[in-house]
């Protein structure tokens, strides 16, 4: 049988220390629906969860620690990682 693992990404910001790190991968941990803590990552500033938590609790777990949070779609990713291209038929 074949399952699709839903994963959200959250933006963290305010994370400087390894000690930020753990604290914000127990406390979404703890979040109902939250089978996984994939990663959290101090040098992107983001954590990548799995499971079907409800995102204003994970959110609120993340502000609880102390830092600010928000989810990121794929276009925001995409956007963030890449310079506006212009469009040579629009001339």
């Amino acid at each position: 049988m074949i399952t699709l693992a839903h994963i959200i990404t959250l933006k963290v910001d305010g994370m400087t220390c390894g000690h930020c790190v753990a604290a914000v991968s127990r406390a979404l941990a703890q979040v109902p629906g939250v089978e996984r803590v994939v990663e959290v990552s101090l040098e992107r500033g983001e954590a990548i969860l799995e499971g079907h938590p409800d995102a204003g609790q994970a959110i609120a777990a993340v502000v609880e620690e102390g830092y600010t949070a928000r989810i990121v779609t794929g276009a925001q990713l995409f956007q963030e990682s890449r310079e506006p291209v212009d469009d040579p038929t629009s001339e």
